[in-house]
């Protein structure tokens, strides 16, 4: 049909020249907010400084904390020998394996108990039996447990994560929509195809979300356990130099801890990325 003169003709929504115009937004924006969060460190340093640098006391008291540029020298002198990355090593060693054994657990039982209800009916009520205590709770007992100090304080990691990465899956698992599950069905799909295929990937988000909480917590757990317990490990050099008056150690460890924490969720998060690459990243609101 051809167009009548004078009319004019509406821009197609996937012209060249439109993807062109968009594709700069997407970097730009990644730009800004890139400086916004560098910002916001520089912020909180400058705080830091300011408040140990003029000895600030209102109610919360800032004489004993160490100025940054403190801990900066603390922490050169400290990565520039041999024996403060033992403590790291050993911390990384007991959070990826005890991470590991909570992750395999964790995703086990929980599309057990999700998808079976015997399994629910058999081994959930044991798990939010055990699940309100503490972890720090189970030091005492896992010393008796475990024969090493080091098969202990990983029992305390792992159980630090098991929780989250259970109790997140079977969520993931009891979101899934039915008619997904009967559509599969109506394809000539058996019981095994639909777990595999329709039960895992609707569950990984969930499962994602459980990792990343877990990490979180098992680290929090192997600081607790290493202090109490630890001869080796970053939880371990924290608490000796708060007991040796080393304010600027006990700084220096908190922040390698930090550090070590948030890249280990983020490794959770970007590896939980590549492995859902149907779900397209939602854009936030705002600038």
């Amino acid at each position: 049909m051809a167009s009548m003169p004078g009319a004019e003709t509406a821009p197609l929504v996937g012209a060249p020249a439109a993807q062109a115009a968009a594709a700069p937004a997407a970097p730009a924006g990644l730009r800004r907010r890139r400086v916004r969060r560098a910002a916001s460190l520089g912020v909180f340093f400058v705080l830091w400084h300011v408040a140990t640098e003029w000895d600030l006391a209102f109610y919360v008291r800032f004489q004993n904390i160490p100025t940054p540029a403190q801990v900066l020298a603390e922490a050169v002198d400290l990565f520039g020998a041999a024996g403060f990355y033992v403590h790291i090593l050993a911390s990384l060693e007991r959070i990826w394996l005890g991470f590991a054994i909570a992750s395999v657990l964790g995703i086990g039982l929980g599309l057990l108990i999700g998808w079976f209800s015997f399994a629910e009916d058999t081994l959930f009520p044991p798990i939010e039996l055990l699940r309100p205590i503490p972890a720090v709770a189970w030091v005492p007992l896992s010393i008796m447990l475990w024969p090493t100090e080091r098969s202990s304080i990983v029992f305390i990691t792992a159980l630090g994560a098991f929780f989250p990465i259970v109790l997140n899956t079977i969520h993931g698992v009891e979101s899934i929509d039915r008619q997904l599950v009967r559509a599969a069905t109506s394809l000539g799909a058996g019981r095994a195809a639909i777990f595999r295929e329709v039960v895992i990937p609707g569950a990984l988000p969930s499962i994602v979300t459980g990792l990343s909480v877990g990490m979180g917590v098992s680290w929090l757990c192997l600081i607790s356990a290493e202090m109490i317990s630890g001869q080796f490990g970053v939880g371990y050099f924290t608490w000796v130099a708060y007991g040796i008056v080393k304010y600027s150690q006990i700084v220096v460890g908190m922040l390698v801890i930090g550090v070590l924490g948030m890249m280990s969720s983020a490794l959770i998060r970007v590896i939980g990325a590549r492995c859902m690459p149907w779900l397209p990243r939602r854009a936030k609101g705002g600038s």
